[in-house]
C-alpha cells in the first residue's frame, strides 16, 4: 500500500480491510452493561465478574491497593464493587480487555517496543483521572478510559500503512510538523480518527468517541470539551515525562484552548505536571493489569 494508493483509500475503506479490529469480549460487554444499569445489583455484577478469574484478581488487587487505603482487607468481589464503585469496575474491565492490543510491539511506523504503548496508555489514563479529580470534573473514570484508549488507533495504522510512516517521520523531522499534521497530510486522516472508529464499533458514548478522535485537537470537540481537554493535557504530560516515547516523540503542540475550557492558568498546568510525577510513582494501580 504505497503513498500514491493511500490518497484513494478512505478511513472507512481502511477500517473495512482490517480483519483484526479489536473486539470486546461478550463477558466484558455484560459487565459494562451491569455497571451502567442503575437497577442492577451488586450480586449480579459479582456473578458476572467471577466468570473471569483474571479480572476478579485485578479487582481485588485494586481494592486492596494503597490508592484506596481501606483499613481492612477486601476478600470478596461484592465488597470490592461497593468500595470501588460501578464506574471503576467498568474502567478496570475495559483496561483488562484492551491490554492485549496495547501491549503489542509497534515496530513499523511508531517505533514502540512491546509494552511501551501500554505503559504510555496507562500513564495517560492515570494522569487523566488525577486531573479530573483535581479539577472536580464529575466523570473521573470516564477520563481514565478516554486516556487509556486515546492512541488505540495506532495499533491499526502501524501495520497497515507502515510504508507511509517513513515519509511522515521525514515531514516531522524536516518540516517541523506535528506527527498528527504529518499523518493527515500523507494519509488524509490520523490515528485519533482510527481510534474513534474502534470506539464507535464498541458502542461507546459520543463523549468518549470524541475524546479519542480529538485528543490532539480539543478545540474541535462539541459533546464534552472538558473531557477532551483533560485527555489532551494528560497525553501531553505523558509525552513530557518520556513514557513510552516512539517515533512521534515530543512532536506535539500544546493547545491553548484547554486552558480556557478548563478555566486554568499555565502555572496550574506546571503544578499538575509536578504532581503527576509523584502520583505515578506512588500509584501502585499502575501495575495492576
Amino acid at each position: 500500500m504505497g503513498v500514491q494508493n493511500m490518497a484513494k483509500i478512505s478511513l472507512d475503506n481502511l477500517i473495512s480491510k482490517v480483519d483484526d479490529m479489536p473486539v470486546l469480549p461478550e463477558r466484558i460487554n455484560r459487565i459494562i452493561s451491569l455497571a451502567e444499569d442503575p437497577y442492577s445489583t451488586v450480586e449480579e455484577l459479582e456473578k458476572e465478574i467471577l466468570t473471569d478469574q483474571s479480572l476478579t484478581s485485578k479487582i481485588l488487587k485494586l481494592a486492596n491497593s494503597t490508592y484506596y487505603g481501606y483499613a481492612r482487607r477486601i476478600d470478596t468481589v461484592s465488597e470490592a464493587a461497593v468500595l470501588l464503585g460501578a464506574q471503576a469496575i467498568k474502567s478496570l474491565a475495559l483496561a483488562s480487555a484492551v491490554s492485549e492490543y496495547l501491549v503489542k510491539e509497534l515496530p513499523g511506523g511508531y517505533g514502540l517496543e512491546k509494552y511501551e504503548l501500554w505503559n504510555q496508555s496507562q500513564s495517560c489514563a492515570i494522569i487523566a483521572r488525577f486531573i479530573a479529580k483535581k479539577l472536580k470534573y464529575p466523570k473521573a473514570e470516564q477520563a481514565y478510559v478516554a486516556g487509556l484508549l486515546r492512541d488505540i488507533g495506532k495499533t491499526i495504522l502501524n501495520y497497515y500503512v507502515a510504508k507511509e510512516y517513513q515519509t511522515i517521520i521525514n515531514k516531522v523531522d524536516e518540516n517541523g510538523k506535528t506527527f498528527v499534521e504529518a499523518e493527515e497530510e500523507i494519509l488524509g486522516f490520523n490515528h485519533g480518527e482510527v481510534g474513534a472508529k474502534i470506539a464507535e464499533k464498541w458502542n461507546f458514548p459520543l463523549s468518549l468517541v470524541e475524546s479519542i478522535r480529538y485528543h490532539h485537537s480539543p478545540e474541535l470537540s462539541k459533546e464534552d470539551p472538558k473531557l477532551v481537554s483533560i485527555v489532551h493535557i494528560a497525553d501531553s504530560i505523558t509525552m513530557m515525562l518520556g513514557v513510552g516515547i516512539g517515533n512521534d516523540g515530543l512532536s506535539y503542540k500544546f493547545s491553548d484552548f484547554v486552558l480556557e475550557t478548563l478555566n486554568i492558568k499555565g502555572e496550574v498546568i506546571e503544578s499538575i505536571i509536578c504532581e503527576s510525577v509523584d502520583y505515578l510513582n506512588d500509584n501502585d494501580s499502575f501495575n495492576i493489569i
